[in-house]
């Protein structure tokens, strides 16, 4: 059964501040509009995961709660994955490789710089870097969640909220 994953990283946030731990940044009014876009977006496209899984961090759960809304997906069911915050690449493959194989779609909320080089790991394209509120949706034809690795799927698509307002 095809496997579908789609990465999302956070939309834009407040600035970092001396009295605000990187943690708990919360999105913007343009990081809430970002969200809002790429829900709509992904409800438009009847783009519906099965499992939502997010770092904790306030800025990429928001997105993930937004984004569910719009999907109509309730809050109680979007699971959170603290090593995603600042656990690296790795966080990001055991947050997949150990997904319930009856689930054919994982939708995860991340940060730069380790959002982008996992998208690319596993599809062995070049990114650059995903911009804030971005989509990149990743099929992986023959394998389960837990044979997920290097190179094993092809990115098929890459949204920004830009592309999807028409901006870009």
């Amino acid at each position: 059964m095809k496997k579908t994953l789609i990465l999302v990283r956070h939309a834009t946030a407040e600035d970092q501040t001396f009295r605000i731990k990187d943690f708990d940044r919360n999105l913007n009014n343009k990081g809430l509009a970002e969200a809002l876009t790429m829900g709509k977006w992904l409800d438009e496209n009847k783009i519906k995961p099965d499992i939502y899984v997010t770092s904790p961090a306030s800025r990429a759960y928001k997105t993930a709660e937004v984004i569910a809304e719009q999907l109509g997906i309730a809050v109680a069911d979007i699971q959170t994955q603290a090593g995603i915050y600042d656990g690296g690449p790795r966080a990001y493959l055991h947050a997949v490789t150990h997904v319930a194989e009856s689930s054919s779609s994982l939708i995860l909320f991340g940060h730069n710089p380790d959002i982008t080089y996992f998208a690319e790991y596993l599809s062995g394209s070049s990114i650059g870097s995903m911009k804030k509120g971005a989509i990149a949706i990743i099929e992986f034809k023959e394998q389960k969640w837990d044979e997920i690795s290097a190179k094993t799927g092809d990115l098929v698509l890459y949204k920004t909220p830009k592309q999807v307002r028409g901006d870009e």
